[in-house]
């Protein structure tokens, strides 16, 4: 019989389960409760909401991208009633307008919010909205799963009350394990919640009743164990590298790719209209007129599939080119080849680019 050393681990114990959640709750500066999910991060995305709100909830949930339509979604299915704050996708949603919400609403009890819209390519500034959130009183619900690891998340200092985070992006790890840290205040509501999902694989109250509650000394299922292991090696070389380094490649990243895009021309723009509400995970920008999106980013990539390079999802695939510049990829090297590859895609279709002017733009930046 055929071996590999993948089928032959030993299995994960409990304490190393645990630890490897410590090493996330540092990652994040949190003293609340982390617990790492078995499954992708839509999995406790999901599952915080389903725990936290129900008939009785009045949720202000913004709107900035396809996330913050989908989170609306679920809370109108758990029987919430949603008040959507929505801006345009090219912006970011300002502490200001969740002032002008609660007054509008006083009633609002549950906030729900996307730090960073790899999918739009806009960041939300969550340290004022969290501000904000706390005059209100209101349960605080932060998808961080794009911006950990390319921006600082810090759930304790927000005032952020279930923060869910995956690794398969700006931490460059796998996809198939997750995590939310969760605040007192939220496990208090998903106790008194009717409605929470109890003996299902949603359920953040089975973790809280059967693992941290008995000491996390005893799994409730199998774990997947290669992901948990490869978790454990993605947290081991961000702490290896210091998590202000890591935060910091994608940053040059971001500003070297917005730098790059401006000096090509050919009619591309920052789809993200002001720089400081661009996502440091991925920049989008704009096709000019006439130019279909996945078509140029098709041309694009035949010289090297491997670019990270994507057009925008759904009717955004028409306008919207996405430089995915997180992980492996936040380098000036990926952000030059997605580039020239842009450029010689534009003058394959008669539109003038500056591939030389980019190239100094990018090396240029800071």
């Amino acid at each position: 019989m055929t071996t590999h050393p993948f089928l032959d681990l030993a299995p994960l114990t409990a304490a190393r389960f645990a630890s490897i959640e410590d090493r996330v709750a540092r990652l994040l500066s949190t003293e609340q409760d982390v617990v790492i999910m078995q499954g992708e991060a839509l999995l406790p995305l999901e599952g915080a909401i389903r725990g936290t709100a129900g008939p009785g909830t009045t949720a202000l949930n913004i709107v900035t991208g396809p996330y913050g339509q989908t989170f609306g979604d679920w809370l109108r299915d758990c029987g919430a009633t949603v008040v959507d704050l929505a801006v345009p996708f090219h912006a970011a949603v300002t502490a200001a307008q969740v002032r002008e919400a609660f007054a509008e609403h006083p009633e609002i009890d549950f906030v729900s919010l996307v730090h960073a819209e790899a999918a739009t390519g806009n960041t939300n500034p969550v340290a004022e909205i969290g501000e904000a959130v706390r005059e209100q009183g209101a349960l605080f619900y932060l998808d961080a799963v794009a911006s950990v690891g390319a921006e600082p998340v810090l759930p304790d200092a927000w005032g952020v009350d279930l923060c869910v985070i995956g690794a398969q992006k700006a931490m460059g790890g796998p996809a198939g394990v997750s995590a939310v840290s969760v605040s007192e205040r939220a496990w208090a509501r998903m106790a008194a919640n009717p409605g929470a999902p109890r003996r299902s694989y949603l359920s953040l109250l089975d973790w809280k009743e059967r693992w941290i509650d008995g000491g996390r000394r005893a799994l409730l299922h199998a774990p997947a164990q290669l992901e948990m292991l490869a978790l454990e090696a993605c947290v081991e070389r961000i702490e290896a590298a210091g998590l202000d380094t890591v935060i910091a490649r994608h940053t040059a990243a971001a500003a070297a790719t917005r730098a790059g895009a401006l000096a090509l021309g050919g009619g591309l723009e920052p789809y993200v209209y002001e720089a400081e509400d661009a996502a440091p995970v991925a920049t989008t920008l704009r096709v000019p007129a006439g130019v279909v999106a996945s078509e140029l980013v098709a041309s694009a990539l035949t010289a090297d599939p491997a670019l990270p390079l994507a057009a925008g999802g759904g009717a955004l695939a028409k306008e919207m080119i996405r430089v995915n510049h997180y992980g492996s990829d936040a380098t000036r090297e990926a952000v030059l080849g997605s580039l020239d590859a842009l450029g010689a895609a534009l003058a394959g279709r008669g539109l003038a680019a500056d591939l030389e002017g980019a190239r100094r733009a990018i090396a240029n930046s800071s």
